[in-house]
């Protein structure tokens, strides 16, 4: 799979084109974290009213305004309806700086590989354009097709940097080299 970028803020691979969201994309962010199978794993992610999916989007959208990125969009090349989202936000994780590595799709996207090619996208992305910062996804134990996103899109585990997440505790998978290596 090979991506371009045609213009800002936007992602292009074989399947799916990735943008940055928009007012428009509410309506999306509403329904994708108010199915309770989408955030089965990270319950405190739920949106249940449109006025929390419009706080949710100000977020994205400020962050986008700082840093130059955050999440997509993701939707097929040949469709207007939103699949899902994945991108990339800044945080600390055990005192170091990291791109945390995000992806949520609607239930009909799943199986098909999407997120995987959505996930790839953003990681060569991250990989090319914020070098300096560690790429990691924190995912529950038991969400075992998060996890195989994840090393689909070249992250690995990285045992020595688990730890409580907000929603229990999270495994955490990271490009080589892992941050924070390992002590002597």
């Amino acid at each position: 799979m090979t991506e371009t970028e045609p213009f800002e803020g936007q992602l292009l691979t074989a399947r799916l084109s990735l943008r940055r969201p928009a007012k428009g994309d509410i309506h999306a962010i509403l329904a994708i974290h108010s199915d309770p199978a989408t955030c089965l794993h990270n319950p405190s992610d739920v949106v249940l009213r449109r006025a929390d999916a419009e706080q949710l989007y100000q977020r994205w959208d400020d962050q986008w305004e700082r840093y130059g990125y955050g999440y997509w969009v993701v939707r097929r090349h040949d469709s207007a309806r939103q699949l899902g989202f994945c991108g990339i936000k800044p945080m600390e994780l055990k005192g170091i700086d990291i791109l945390n590595l995000f992806y949520r799709f609607d239930r009909s996207a799943w199986g098909q590989g999407l997120a995987s090619e959505a996930a790839t996208a953003v990681t060569r992305w991250a990989a090319r354009s914020v070098p300096g910062l560690p790429l990691v996804a924190r995912i529950r134990p038991a969400n075992v097709a998060s996890q195989r996103v994840a090393v689909h899109a070249g992250l690995s585990r990285a045992a020595h940097l688990d730890g409580p997440g907000f929603d229990g505790f999270d495994w955490v998978f990271a490009v080589e080299p892992h941050p924070c290596p390992l002590p002597g």
